[in-house]
């Protein structure tokens, strides 16, 4: 038996209350005070994971050191904790189904009838724990998707409620709710908390904790009702009222007690008093900058920010590094063409060209980095986006006018990117690209080797298509280098230019390994570029612009 504890954090009334950053926050405190905490998500959809999944459904694919396609919400547990996560902080409905499925196929259940009692519920319980067996951690936090209520999450809760039985005080539920606020009456209104854990209480958990999400404070009063009506005590009702950046939410649980509640329920130690220097230090310069910039994200998934979360984070990190407000411009890429792209990117210190897949808003994405080649404008190219740039300067520098990736044109005369060898005899979908961390070898006297320091790096990758090398030295004769090779299978990972004041191309996804106390350096490099450009006189920057309009 695990000497881990576990702390369940359910939702109810409404989703996107943010149980993962609340999961998050309280890890960050619990983490502070001397603990070692992990956290994971339980998600309630029949796919095994999340990699097969359009942006537009649930946000961006978040992938780990060891290649699992993730849940967005493990990013926010990186980018509070510090500490990587794995496939185990993950668990879909699909996934324990399919384990359930395959070991009735390989006879482990002995001819007995296969249920969700206890069949799906030993499993989710055998990966609940997981974490915890191995001594490396002391507390696991294991976020529930969805809604109580749902029909898919009743597994999830019914496995919960096993565990309580089990475990007794080793185990404890947060749960999450909404206080909505009544504009015409002026009132907040806790009925719908009274009926979300009236639902819990149904399936046999009872919580122990109440995080409200609210717009208006709770008074003493409201907190009293909400204790009495739901069976907690009134120190165990927590406001979390809308915050002004997410990284608000650990100190706003700090001053609510979350962490001490959490703990004296536990029968833990409260150890030491959270050192939470650094992160108000972190808070302090995002909340007071000393500068601006604009940096444009070219994308095409630009209706759901949640598609460029880690981008996003990363950019708030950087801009915190260099005292700057980085201000996201969101483009789609369908927008955008070689007429317009001038007054598309205007006024931009720098744009991203984001990651992707298939060739919808291509062009766009080719056109935007034609004209900040052109016009010296700082460059960031993630995956696509440095797929993208390898085929522009194919076209408009090296003179093949019908070079394209293979993906979006499998018959181009010049197929400058290409699906990778090992990827053209797979045909399922699901878990099959080119995952998790790789080792790339920085060449000495590049841009990417000063950014990092170093000479050796290991990133991130989830991709089919890459550099055909076949043209790698057409491409490095006209100032086009690999800054960054992986040094087993020759692939280039990095690509820049020589005399651009920044234009660089990862193939990996450098926005992965950004956190509070670690921004990602290409990041950290690429706004401060951002800001040296901004200080250029905006007469040449018009000058410019006007040139490239009269070209095209």
């Amino acid at each position: 038996m695990s000497n881990a504890k576990y702390i369940f954090v359910t939702g109810g009334v409404t989703s996107s209350l943010g149980k993962g950053i609340i999961s998050a926050s309280l890890a960050k405190l619990l983490q502070a005070r001397g603990y070692k905490v992990t956290i994971q998500k339980f998600d309630p959809y029949i796919n095994v994971d999340p990699g097969t999944l359009n942006p537009y459904e649930h946000g961006e694919c978040y992938v780990t050191n060891d290649g699992a396609e993730t849940d967005l919400d493990l990013g926010h547990y990186e980018r509070f904790l510090n500490v990587p996560t794995s496939q185990a902080n993950n668990v879909t409905t699909g996934r324990v189904y399919q384990t359930v499925i395959n070991k009735e196929r390989d006879g482990e259940y002995l001819g007995k009838t296969v249920q969700v009692i206890p069949h799906i519920t030993d499993e989710i319980k055998r990966r609940i724990q997981i974490l915890g067996e191995n001594g490396e951690y002391e507390i696991v936090i294991t976020e529930i998707g969805g809604t109580v209520g749902d029909i898919e999450s009743l597994p999830y809760i019914e496995s919960i409620r096993q565990m309580i039985w089990e475990m007794g005080g080793s185990c404890l539920v947060i749960h999450l709710t909404l206080i909505p606020y009544l504009t015409a009456t002026g009132e907040l209104k806790t009925k719908p908390t009274q009926h979300s854990v009236k639902t819990l209480l149904e399936y046999g958990v009872q919580p122990d904790i109440l995080v409200c999400r609210t717009s208006h404070s709770l008074n003493a009063d409201i907190r009293r009702k909400i204790a009495l009506f739901c069976n907690v005590n009134v120190n165990a009702v927590m406001e979390s009222i809308d915050a002004e950046t997410i990284y608000d939410v650990p100190l706003m649980m700090l001053k609510e007690q979350l962490d001490k509640v959490v703990l004296n329920k536990l029968k833990l130690n409260l150890k030491q008093e959270p050192d939470m220097e650094q992160w108000k230090d972190f808070l302090g310069k995002l909340k007071n900058p000393v500068s601006e910039v604009r940096i444009g994200l070219v994308g095409k998934y630009i209706e759901l920010k949640d598609a460029y979360k880690s981008i996003a984070e990363s950019f708030i990190h950087a801009g915190v590094a260099n005292e700057c407000r980085v201000s996201l411009e969101w483009i789609h890429s369908e927008n955008i063409d070689d007429v317009n792209v001038a007054d598309k990117l205007e006024g931009l210190h720098g744009i991203l060209v984001a990651p992707g897949f298939g060739d919808r808003g291509i062009e766009g994405k080719i056109s935007a980095i034609k004209y900040v080649r052109e016009n010296n404008i700082p460059f960031f190219g993630v995956c696509l986006g440095m797929q993208c740039a390898v085929i522009e300067f194919a076209r408009n520098v090296l003179g093949m006018k019908d070079a394209h990736s293979t993906e979006m044109n499998p018959d181009t005369k010049y197929p400058v990117i290409d699906l990778m060898n090992e990827q053209k005899k797979i045909t399922a979908k699901g878990g099959t690209m080119r995952l998790g961390e790789y080792a790339c070898v920085l060449t000495k006297g590049t841009r990417t080797h000063q950014v990092y320091g170093k000479s050796k790096v290991s990133e991130r990758h989830r991709h089919r298509y890459e550099f055909n090398n076949k043209y790698l030295s057409k491409y490095e004769d006209e100032g086009m280098i690999a800054s960054g090779i992986n040094p087993d299978t020759g692939l280039v990972e990095i690509i820049e230019l020589k005399n651009h004041p920044w234009f660089i191309g990862t193939q990996f996804h450098p926005e992965y390994k950004s956190t509070v106390e670690n921004p990602h350096p290409l990041f950290v490099k690429f706004v401060k570029a951002t800001m040296e450009h901004s200080r250029n006189p905006v007469v040449e920057n018009k000058i410019l612009a006007e040139n490239f309009t009269t070209r095209n």
